[in-house]
């Protein structure tokens, strides 16, 4: 599938239909053949609404899959690993021995993380765009309460900060694992032994902080996966303005899909204030930053998690105009030749080759154009979908591209790239 341009739109989505049926384990989609070979959180939420609009029970398939490894907590894992491959990915599930933990889900094997909270957001857009109401109906009423004790998760072990916002607790958590937001506080850790892999990690370059992350992992696995751990002593905690920011549309998700439940949407109201409150102080000059609670002070790298929080269709107007001249100025958009760079392009850190420290993504894309849309910003969103639609034609469904010339990066045939295609060609998207 690899370099072949789609001559339309009937091709180009054929193309991506084809890389979601080979990736598709029967249960669940992996993110790219071989080098991921398991279910990954963000991911397959992404492709959960990228085919919503086309196979509602094909999305729900995706989610109930994902949400089998929920624990009783209501944490939703950021990997749920099948055991044909458990020993093909590090760290699998030996490194984190969830089955030795009482709220662990019984035989489904997860990692001990979790990812950003996109799954209520997916629900209502399988939802929005359902065929059949009755079907998509269904699927939210089975759905809501597990997407219910997600939330309250988040919002009684993971704001450690007391302020309404949920932290993570280790970089993977982020979905953008080698930001330059997370250098400080994983420099900042006390000295790590060497060792702990059996090679590098999947994806990532040889001067990176490989021993620190799984450290990072090791040392909450052995606290029990204990919330007090977190609160009083782990040494990694990060609010994240692009964690926080989907959590918040996902609270109005909630919100519009309480109803077909049966249930109240006050209190999901009440919960997107809050957010909306605590995401007050992650706020300097002009964008949102990542606030490092154990060193109490603010990242001062700019990348694209600090537009999450334009999902929020309340952001007061100021600060959305403040966030979209930095989007479209040559820190980002405006010199670059495909949107959206995942670093501020200006940045010391800023490298075009390396994972979440430069290249554009189809995922982030996506965000910042439903972001724009919530706002009435359609020449914006229009602009986004274009541009990223001009990166699959050009390079194909890769993980990521090169934000300057379009070419691809990271594994090819990648689902999110291809789900989310599908979602813009359903758009209509003038390319």
């Amino acid at each position: 599938m690899e370099g072949r341009p789609a001559v339309d739109d009937t091709a180009l989505g054929r193309e991506a239909w084809s890389v979601l049926d080979a990736n598709w384990t029967g249960t669940a989609t992996v993110p790219a053949p071989g080098l991921y070979p398991h279910q990954w959180n963000w991911d397959s939420t992404f492709v959960a609404i990228g085919v919503g609009r086309r196979d509602t029970r094909r999305a729900g398939a995706e989610l109930l899959s994902l949400l089998a490894g929920q624990w009783r907590t209501g944490m939703v894992p950021h990997i749920v690993f099948r055991a044909t491959h458990a020993d093909a990915y590090f760290p699998g599930p030996s490194v984190w021995c969830s089955q030795d933990h009482p709220a662990a889900p019984n035989g489904v094997p997860t990692s001990g993380l979790t990812q950003p909270p996109l799954h209520a957001l997916a629900v209502w857009w399988i939802w929005r765009h359902a065929a059949d109401r009755d079907e998509a109906r269904a699927l939210v009423r089975l759905l809501y309460p597990m997407l219910v004790a997600q939330h309250d998760y988040l919002a009684t072990t993971r704001d450690l900060g007391g302020g309404g916002l949920a932290a993570i607790v280790h970089p993977w958590e982020s979905g953008m694992d080698d930001s330059p937001v997370w250098d400080a506080p994983l420099d900042a850790l006390a000295s790590v032994p060497r060792g702990y892999r059996p090679g590098r990690l999947p994806g990532r370059p040889l001067d990176d902080h490989d021993d620190r992350y799984v450290w990072l992992a090791l040392r909450y696995r052995d606290s029990g996966y204990d919330g007090t751990y977190l609160r009083e002593d782990h040494p990694f905690a990060i609010e994240d303005p692009m964690f926080n920011g989907v959590w918040l549309a996902s609270c109005h998700a909630l919100a519009e899909l309480a109803p077909l439940a049966g249930a109240d949407p006050g209190p999901h109201r009440e919960a997107a204030e809050r957010i909306r409150e605590g995401l007050r102080r992650l706020w300097s000059g002009d964008a949102f930053h990542a606030l490092d609670l154990r060193a109490g002070r603010l990242s001062p790298v700019c990348t694209v998690g600090a537009f999450g929080p334009m999902l929020d269709p309340g952001l007061p107007s100021d600060q959305v105009a403040k966030l979209v001249s930095l989007l479209e100025s040559p820190r980002f958009m405006g010199a670059a030749g495909y949107p959206v760079p995942s670093c501020e392009i200006r940045a010391t850190q800023f490298d075009r080759s390396r994972y979440w420290r430069g290249p554009s993504w189809v995922n982030t894309n996506w965000l910042l154009r439903r972001a724009a849309a919530v706002h009435g910003l359609d020449d914006l969103a229009r602009l986004l979908g274009i541009c990223t639609l001009r990166l699959v034609r050009q390079a194909g469904f890769r993980e990521c591209f090169d934000p300057f010339d379009g070419s691809g990066r990271g594994s090819r045939d990648f689902s999110w790239s291809a789900a989310l295609t599908l979602d813009l060609l359903a758009d209509n998207v003038d390319v």
